[in-house]
């Protein structure tokens, strides 16, 4: 048994605190634990994630792991491929408000944007949606860390951005969403919101103690959103937004697949027992595709 178990992260602010919080919860369980830095190509490359490829965050972490380099790794669960790795083992921990914020200038809210107003973001699931409800808007492309996007809204750059409410609250800038978006109108990323925390598959000291982590019903929606993307074959790249609730029913799981032109917003909805969950996420997906979800994923010119 290691002595002190080594949490691998990226070396983001957001990223540092959000493993902070995994580390914290391992030493409350009787284990020492310190973060790990861990620099993924994502973190040196800047053009856009759907240029440099899905799991470009978290590849390189689940290869430190699998290579000692540390005994456990924290990622955003929604940045992670959709296809299961052997070498590792993972749980869902419980899950931070998942919706999406809006960072504005003057307080604006997306109705109160004036006409032409731009807004940044590089997600394509977040422009096809901004399209679809807001055309008028002018949408500029966007990467960096939280403060580097909210600074091109306080130089005027930008009129507004759209983030993670999550990744705000967690960093302790909660306060500078202008509004949180209902995520029955803007769905959010599969996943967003929730951490995934993994330690290498042969590693029955540390699985053990993970599974102390879980928290079962969150662990059970985010199966369900992330079973849409896999039916779907599509990446966390992809313009395909879901969000699983509780529901008298258990669940209640919601998806959009939205054109990047906002031509094209198609929303489907099922409920079903949590013990389902990734039945009822797959389900979802077909009724997507037969609706015409593929040819609204496909990359213009296929």
């Amino acid at each position: 048994m290691t002595e002190t178990l080594k949490v691998g992260t990226r070396g983001s602010e957001l990223a540092r605190t959000q493993a902070g919080t995994i580390r914290d919860a391992l030493i409350a369980a009787g284990r020492a634990a310190e973060l790990e830095i861990v620099t993924t190509p994502g973190d040196v490359n800047h053009s856009p994630v759907e240029r440099i490829g899905v799991g470009v965050f978290t590849e390189r972490l689940r290869e430190a792991l699998v290579n000692g380099e540390c005994d456990v790794a924290v990622h955003s669960n929604k940045d992670l491929p959709t296809a299961p790795d052997e070498r590792v083992f993972g749980v869902t921990p419980t899950r931070a408000d998942p919706r999406e914020a809006l960072v504005a200038r003057d307080g604006l809210t997306l109705e109160t944007l004036p006409k032409g107003a731009k807004v940044g973001t590089s997600a394509p699931r977040r422009v096809g949606q901004l399209a679809a409800l807001r055309p008028d808007l002018e949408i500029r492309p966007l990467r960096g860390n939280i403060d580097t996007r909210m600074g091109k809204v306080d130089s005027g750059e930008l009129d507004a951005v759209i983030l993670a409410y999550a990744g705000l609250t967690r960093v302790g800038r909660g306060d500078r969403a202008t509004e949180v978006l209902d995520p029955r109108r803007f769905v959010p990323a599969p996943a967003q919101g929730a951490l995934a925390v993994e330690c290498r598959s042969d590693d029955e000291d540390t699985k053990e103690l993970l599974r102390g982590l879980v928290d079962e019903g969150d662990a059970a929606r985010v199966r369900a959103e992330r079973a849409v993307l896999a039916r779907l074959e599509a990446g966390c790249t992809a313009p395909v937004g879901a969000l699983a609730v509780a529901d008298p029913a258990g669940l209640r799981l919601r998806a959009v697949v939205a054109a990047t032109d906002g031509s094209t917003r198609l929303v489907e909805e099922l409920t079903g027992p949590p013990e389902r969950a990734a039945e009822i996420g797959v389900a979802l997906a077909e009724k997507l595709l037969d609706a015409g979800a593929a040819g609204i994923m496909a990359p213009a010119g296929d």
